[in-house]
């Protein structure tokens, strides 16, 4: 088994970058969201690595202490996409599957939509397709209602907000200690707001848009997510032109690759097998 961390440089930016499993396995990337940094995803990764897998995470933009540029222009999803295709560059990595959750997988489905040729496969846990979202968002009360919270984190002072008492608000919601600690670090919250600030105001679904998939895709949804609910999961498969498949986890909360692992693992290792 290799086990490396790496800091990755594109564009003026320092990226921390895991890779792990075995020396010749097809690769993984995984894509983490809000507010943890890839280490969500440590449960699911030895798992992965029994399948025969390599994995790579990557701290993303505003996670990593390397790259956190000021500006709330510079988190736009097409930066955020970027970002990942220049990681995969100078590690030359050309073929890889995707997984992502919450916003690592809106990052992921738009790699796997407007950039096809590099992967091979994609698993998007709890966060569907983000023309499902948009669609969800305008036409589900349900929907709005659980993002209601996104105009809170879109303010001035909402870093203070999160931050007070320890990350209470935050911890409440099911994220643990020992994942808050790098973003409670002075300055560090920041940036993972800017990914709302940049994309959910103004006109939503204009800066949500993505393009149909057509690469095999897998949708895991928990049925006890109180943030993203079934209408945008469900409506991922109308966004889905190659091979689709809808999976759902019982009784989990938002937070899947923590607390579900071995459910994550199981489609991305189904999904390879696919493949």
């Amino acid at each position: 088994m290799e086990f490396e961390h790496l800091k990755v440089e594109h564009n003026g930016l320092t990226f921390d970058v895991h890779r792990s499993g075995p020396a010749r396995g097809p690769w993984v990337v995984l894509l983490h969201g809000f507010p943890v940094n890839s280490m969500c995803w440590d449960a699911v990764l030895p798992r992965v690595h029994e399948a025969g897998l390599r994995t790579m995470t990557i701290d993303q933009r505003g996670y990593s202490p390397g790259a956190r540029p000021d500006d709330v222009g510079d988190y736009r999803l097409d930066q955020l996409v970027d970002d990942v295709l220049g990681v995969l560059g100078h590690l030359n990595i050309a073929y890889s599957m995707l997984v992502g959750h919450d916003w690592g997988g809106i990052v992921a489905w738009h790699l796997a939509a407007k950039h096809p040729d590099h992967f091979t496969g994609l698993v998007a846990v709890s966060t569907g397709h983000p023309s499902a979202m948009a669609a969800a968002l305008r036409e589900s009360d349900d929907q709005r209602s659980r993002s209601a919270y996104i105009k809170d984190f879109v303010t001035e002072g909402a870093e203070e907000t999160l931050a007070g008492r320890d990350g209470v608000l935050l911890r409440r919601a099911g994220v643990r200690p020992d994942e808050l600690a790098p973003i409670l670090e002075p300055g560090a919250m920041t940036g993972p707001l800017n990914w709302y600030r940049a994309n959910f105001t103004g006109d939503v679904a204009s800066a949500l848009a993505c393009p149909p998939v057509e690469i095999p895709t897998t949708m895991l949804w928990s049925d006890a997510d109180t943030a993203l609910g079934r209408a945008q999961a469900e409506l991922s498969g109308r966004f889905v032109y190659g091979d689709y498949r809808f999976s759902e986890v019982h009784g989990v909360d938002h937070w899947v690759p923590q607390n579900a692992p071995e459910a994550v693992a199981s489609e991305i290792a189904l999904r390879s097998a696919l493949y």
